[in-house]
């Protein structure tokens, strides 16, 4: 046999990853869609989530600036951006990121810590005014103890045209709750989310 007579196994690892899907894969008809008020016990892989929308201002990015240092052109001046490739300001991917965290609607009384956020990829920018949404999906539940479990999530930030910007995988440690717990605070947020204000803020509903 020629030692010619196959291609390296290394280039297929190396295909180019324009061939990834950046959209969430479909889930079952059957499968409920997910309730933040629920206990860890009570989520199941595969459940899904779709936040409300917000509008990235240019406060946002000022006030990012000034609380990280980053005052890199392309996000704060107007003219020198104008001349780049972007066509314009455009937010920090930090806080893109950092504004999708905040739209989704994580429980107090069960979400105990953010434990990771990882293999962020930013894939097109968002420019000021633009509004940006989060989707979601479970992918992996691990029960750590008798009193909470990780909740791992896929993350897809989207814009108000329904494109991809940024892709996250997410781990959050979950309270585990017995079945008959009712806490002041078992529904704090809205479930499933309808409520919006026009800033596209969530309003805490405390029972």
């Amino acid at each position: 046999m020629s030692q010619h007579a196959a291609p390296p196994r290394v280039a297929a690892a190396e295909a180019p990853s324009a061939n990834r899907k950046d959209t969430l894969p479909k889930r079952s008809s059957l499968q409920e869609p997910m309730r933040w008020s629920d206990s860890f016990d009570r989520l199941s892989v595969g459940q899904r989530f779709r936040t409300g929308g917000r509008a990235i201002t240019d406060t946002d990015v000022m006030v990012f600036s000034a609380l990280t240092g980053d005052w890199h052109p392309q996000h704060c001046d107007a003219e020198w951006a104008a001349r780049s490739p972007f066509g314009g300001r455009i937010a920090h991917g930090m806080l893109t990121i950092s504004l999708a965290v905040g739209l989704v609607p994580l429980d107090p009384e069960l979400v105990l810590a953010l434990r990771r956020v990882g293999d962020v990829v930013f894939k097109r920018p968002v420019h000021l005014e633009e509004r940006i949404r989060v989707e979601g999906e479970i992918s992996a539940l691990t029960p750590v103890d008798q009193h909470a479990g990780l909740v791992n999530f896929g993350w897809a930030v989207r814009n108000q045209d329904d494109a991809l910007v940024c892709r996250a995988r997410v781990e959050v440690l979950w309270r585990r709750l017995p079945a008959d717990y009712a806490g002041p605070f078992r529904a704090f947020w809205h479930d499933p989310i309808t409520a919006e204000t026009p800033a596209g803020e969530f309003i805490p509903v405390p029972l």
